[in-house]
């Protein structure tokens, strides 16, 4: 599923929002609550911010330093690289074990090589993160709608069984299919078992793409996938909607019926796969992913937390309203509340088709992209409340220094990581009270400066 090379780069060769997508499997990538760094990543041992000195907001990003991890140094990296066709061969015991055959595994491993240039995509980190409006606004494009509607135009039958079948929302799963690879236009170009291989055996997440490549292996000897149609990401994301080989052998399935879960070739397998997927989530039929909200005013925003749910009953008698008055959903209905770009952007109750959502992919800025392009695609409107203009998204050195400086005032207890967690978002809470900012627990520019100017530096 869902790598990264830019801020809201590509998390392949041709992906949309890979940006997030590999927080599924690769560590240092953002927490699932960061909607400020919307999906940007702090690198897995961030350089220590010396002295805590301001990053000017307008710098260029640094090139990414050389790993300390010990698997890769160069030195490692090359003994690595040398002993790649015994690494590969040591690994047909587990192959055996998880259902390829022998022939199958020979037959595929023969005379593969690593591409070490994937490392340096591993390695990569971006250093400045977009906000959560730009991304969303990003995409969320009239293009984008324009294609998703003649997208279920032209596949209206797959879309209306998928629906019937798993009672997930068809608009949810093609706008999806449109975030992940622009309706298939761009899956990435990088041979699976390669790019899995070569992270199998190289570098410092070979335990967890043992399991991939052995499951990749498996999509092609059990002849679901050609392994030449099987391409994707650098990391091993592949098909319509971007699965990672252990998601596909967990999720996939067969919905046109031919014998195979092709979710490259075929748009009711890979249509059909993703809402099997959403409803393993925890999709929840007839319902909305989330409804955006306005809140009264001297709101406590200490109620805006992933760990508060309240059925929306409450949420009314806490004064929140539908804009517009629209009317709010049955009172029973539990919801949590989300301000992502704080108290001056728009403002969402999320149901649990929300949390399903961000069980294809943990960020909240991508879960709130796929659901506003679900409902545009749909025909509803953009959102009432505009994203704020001022808003400054921070980059990684920032964030670390966020944490360090509220560390440095007890407010914070914790690593300083650059992932904005809630823990963060805690600390901020508490020091935006103290100053007299309002209280949303946004770590933002704002947050900064007004942190830096309190030092003094």
């Amino acid at each position: 599923m869902s790598n990264r090379t830019t801020v809201l780069g590509r998390h392949h060769a041709g992906g949309i929002a890979g940006a997030m997508m590999m927080c599924l499997g690769l560590a240092g990538c953002a927490s699932p609550d960061d909607v400020t760094g919307a999906l940007a990543a702090p690198s897995a041992r961030p350089a220590p911010v010396a002295s805590m000195a301001p990053s000017h907001p307008a710098a260029t990003p640094s090139a990414p330093a050389a790993s300390s991890h010990p698997e890769m140094t160069p030195q490692a990296l090359a003994r690595a690289e040398a002993n790649f066709s015994r690494c590969i061969a040591s690994l047909e015991p587990l192959a055996r074990s998880k259902g390829v055959s022998a022939a199958g595994f020979r037959r595929y491993t023969a005379g593969l090589k690593p591409d070490m240039g994937i490392m340096e995509k591993l390695q990569t980190q971006p250093e400045f993160a977009r906000t959560a409006g730009d991304y969303v606004t990003m995409l969320v494009s009239e293009t984008r709608i324009r294609k998703g509607r003649e997208a279920m135009a032209q596949n209206a039958a797959v879309f209306d069984a998928v629906g019937r079948t798993y009672g997930v929302d068809p608009y949810v799963v093609a706008a999806i299919w449109g975030i992940e690879t622009n309706y298939g236009s761009a899956r990435g170009s990088y041979p699976v078992l390669q790019a899995t291989g070569t992270l199998a055996c190289v570098g410092r997440r070979q335990a967890y793409f043992r399991d991939e490549f052995v499951a990749a292996l498996r999509i092609v000897d059990k002849g679901d996938v050609p392994e030449s149609h099987l391409r994707g990401s650098w990391a091993g994301a592949f098909g319509l909607t971007q699965f990672m080989p252990t998601a596909f052998q967990r999720d996939a399935v067969d919905f046109d019926g031919d014998g195979h879960r092709n979710v490259v070739d075929s748009v009711a397998d890979a249509m059909g796969s993703t809402a099997n997927k959403l409803k393993r989530g925890g999709w929840v039929a007839g319902r909305s992913w989330g409804y955006e909200v306005v809140l009264p005013a001297r709101f406590n925003y200490a109620q805006a937390s992933k760990s508060i749910r309240k059925p929306m009953r409450e949420w009314w008698a806490l004064g929140v309203r539908r804009p517009e008055g629209r009317p709010m959903p049955s009172g029973d209905e539990m919801a949590y509340l989300l301000l992502p770009a704080g108290a001056k952007g728009p403002v969402f109750l999320m149901t649990d088709n929300f949390k399903a959502i961000l069980s294809y992919n943990p960020a909240d800025a991508y879960a709130l992209a796929i659901g506003h392009l679900a409902d545009r695609i749909r025909g509803g409107g953009p959102f009432v409340q505009p994203w704020p203009e001022d808003a400054r998204a921070l980059s990684r050195l920032e964030r670390t220094e966020l944490q360090q400086r509220l560390a440095s005032r007890g407010l914070y207890v914790g690593p300083h990581d650059g992932a904005l967690g809630e823990k963060t978002r805690d600390a901020v809470r508490e020091y935006q009270v103290s100053v007299g900012l309002p209280a949303d627990g946004l770590p933002s520019g704002e947050v900064l400066d007004s942190l830096r100017n309190r030092s003094g530096s």
